[in-house]
């Protein structure tokens, strides 16, 4: 008993730590990315805080699952280095004691993939496709941003603000360009400030500026002053957001189960069951020889998980493709890694009924 809640309050001091660190790169990456985005003017600076939480909960599965298998493999792989195994081994306790308390850790964790996988990452996927979709379809007045050049929707007009917008509401120094029939006109500003008009209609009211008219290649250009110059901005109409399988709910892709949908479910449900699996294997690929290098068991760990992943995205998309049934598809990449797990603990086992042999 003491034995079990020492090593269940191991793995779980060193999945904390290690979920930390694998959620803040996560969280990192997402935010690099779109602040490149941001940058280039393709998501709005105001929507990076929702799309990271909504890209963060999406994959919170696969962080799940390796804080899980590399929680029990340095701690494991701790034992080794401090020879704490070779006091179990020489007390009669065999590798195989280790199972119950790895899945007594292991199997909450599961549970919490598997609700996470099948309910909320799904959710998350729609809403930050969702919410983008909307950002999109705002008016060309709203994706203005101080020195970003934004094209609009209809990629009829490029705006630039070089000024953002005071307390007065009031733009400085304004460019835009814009093709009518062939014509390319393009104003410049001093000010601009947005109105709106008796029926909900949106304009952007320029002042104090120039504008020239001209077809591309042609001197003949008209060039016009003005005092005040008004656009309309068109709100862009409400579009439908592209659904795709992995944002589907788990009931849909029940209720219609073409080779695509059981693709995803194939690939929703390994991710809890490959969970497992990688814990147990963790026991076996612990081992370090104190005498040995000690990354060559981490290099082999994280092989065996690339491997493993891999092969559960394989057998989705030969699902989704309808090579084999899902069925097959499904428990294939499982019952190769169970048949390896099985041969791991034979060699190590082996290797023990050896030793304790010569020990005695």
């Amino acid at each position: 008993m003491i034995f079990l809640r020492a090593a269940q309050r191991e793995f779980a001091n060193t999945a904390m730590a290690v979920f930390v660190a694998l959620f803040a790169i996560l969280v990192t990456t997402v935010l690099i990315r779109l602040l490149g985005q941001a940058a280039g003017g393709r998501v709005p600076s105001d929507a990076v805080l929702a799309l990271i939480g909504f890209g963060a909960l999406a994959q919170l599965p696969i962080v799940l699952s390796l804080t899980v298998f590399i929680a029990v493999l340095m701690s494991l792989s701790r034992s080794y280095r401090d020879s704490e195994m070779v006091v179990w081994f020489a007390a009669g306790v065999p590798l195989t004691r280790w199972i119950s308390p790895v899945l007594r850790f292991a199997v909450p964790v599961a549970v919490v993939i598997a609700g996470v996988t099948l309910v909320l990452a799904p959710w998350a996927q729609y809403k930050s496709v969702e919410y983008k979709e909307r950002l999109n379809n705002q008016d060309d007045a709203a994706r203005v941003a101080p020195g970003v050049f934004r094209e609009s929707a209809g990629a009829r007009r490029v705006f630039f603000v070089e000024v953002g917008a005071g307390e007065d509401g009031r733009v400085r120094n304004v460019f835009v360009s814009s093709v009518q029939d062939g014509k390319l006109g393009v104003m410049v500003a001093e000010e601009g400030y947005l109105r709106t008009g008796e029926n909900g209609e949106r304009f952007v009211v320029l002042e104090r500026g120039r504008r020239y008219d001209g077809t591309p290649g042609s001197p003949d250009y008209r060039v016009m002053r003005f005092d005040r110059y008004t656009l309309q901005m068109a709100a862009q109409g409400a579009t439908d957001v592209p659904v795709r399988n992995r944002m589907l709910p788990l009931k849909t892709l029940l209720d219609d189960p073409n080779p695509a949908n059981l693709g995803e479910l194939a690939s929703r449900v390994g991710l809890p069951v490959a969970s497992l699996i990688l814990a147990l294997l963790a026991i076996p690929l612990s081992f370090v020889n104190p005498r040995a290098g000690r990354t060559n068991n981490l290099i082999v760990a994280i092989l065996t998980y690339l491997i493993y992943s891999n092969a559960i995205s394989v057998s989705q998309a030969w699902i989704a493709q309808g090579k084999v049934s899902f069925l097959v598809g499904a428990m294939a990449p499982h019952l190769v890694m169970v048949a390896v797990l099985a041969a791991l603990f034979y060699r190590r086992l082996a290797v023990y009924s050896i030793w304790r042999r010569r020990r005695a």
